[in-house]
């Protein structure tokens, strides 16, 4: 089944952030979480899953993605600070 989403994977709490789009959430996470994705994840170790929204169409998310992208560091703290405040891997909600 697919379901749009728009994510963000941490390093650590306030650490390196990477914001992407997916078709199959748990399914990328998981290439994340195992190093399966070569670059800027892997090289920086973002395989904590902070945040995250899913969509309904991949227009609207990869707009959204783009949006994200476009913010500042301080905008992508204030999405996770609101959605999960404590950094919880938010993986495991998935299942």
């Amino acid at each position: 089944m697919r379901q749009p989403a728009v994510y963000i994977v941490a390093s650590k709490r306030n650490g390196t952030l990477y914001t992407g789009v997916t078709s199959n959430l748990p399914r990328r996470i998981w290439e994340h979480r195992e190093g399966l994705l070569p670059g800027f994840t892997k090289k920086y170790g973002c395989k904590l899953l902070v945040w995250y929204e899913i969509y309904q169409d991949m227009p609207n998310a990869i707009a959204r993605e783009k949006q994200i992208k476009g913010g500042s560091r301080k905008d992508k703290l204030a999405l996770i600070e609101g959605m999960n405040p404590d950094w919880r891997d938010l993986y495991e909600d998935l299942a």
